[in-house]
């Protein structure tokens, strides 16, 4: 299959309805895992259309479907990578380091050696798989009014190009 990437909020992909439905089927599976509730229920497309506008969003669609998405922001030395989330009827499929390689050209691009990501302390197979694409636990971190730590950050620190 051939996939098509695209900036969100550009002329090729900005329906954002659509955008937070996906978002919310990818990140449905968390619900029962994870304390407290993730933060893409409080997204709405006008938030969503809002966030294309202050990061950088990127789109993978296949036969003019979405399928997957993510949203980045420069924050030196690091690029920040957000609501990472694939459909889950097109997980297992590479979509997410593909959408992983694109943040890697646009830090580069930027003069940034590291990729870094937040993902919640129960969801033990999201930091397996991030191991696997070369992320490493950096830190631990607790959300407002909690007493435990909630998430990890993991970064992945770029090789330098030649040139």
């Amino acid at each position: 299959m051939t996939f098509a990437i695209s900036r969100i909020g550009d002329d090729s992909y900005c329906d954002y309805t659509a955008l937070l439905a996906m978002i919310l089927r990818a990140f449905a599976y968390m619900d029962p895992l994870i304390n407290p509730a993730s933060s893409a229920h409080r997204l709405t497309a006008a938030s969503l259309q809002q966030k294309a506008k202050d990061e950088i969003g990127f789109a993978v669609t296949e036969h003019d479907q979405l399928i997957a998405c993510t949203f980045v922001r420069p924050e030196p030395p690091c690029l920040y990578i957000g609501k990472l989330a694939v459909d889950p009827r097109a997980q297992s499929r590479g979509l997410g380091k593909l959408l992983l390689q694109e943040a890697e050209t646009l830090a580069r691009e930027q003069g940034l050696n590291i990729l870094r990501l937040e993902t919640r302390i129960e969801l033990t197979g999201n930091h397996q798989v991030f191991e696997s694409w070369g992320f490493r636990k950096t830190a631990e971190g607790r959300h407002k009014g909690f007493d435990r730590a909630t998430f990890i950050e993991m970064q992945k620190t770029l090789a330098c190009l030649p040139g």
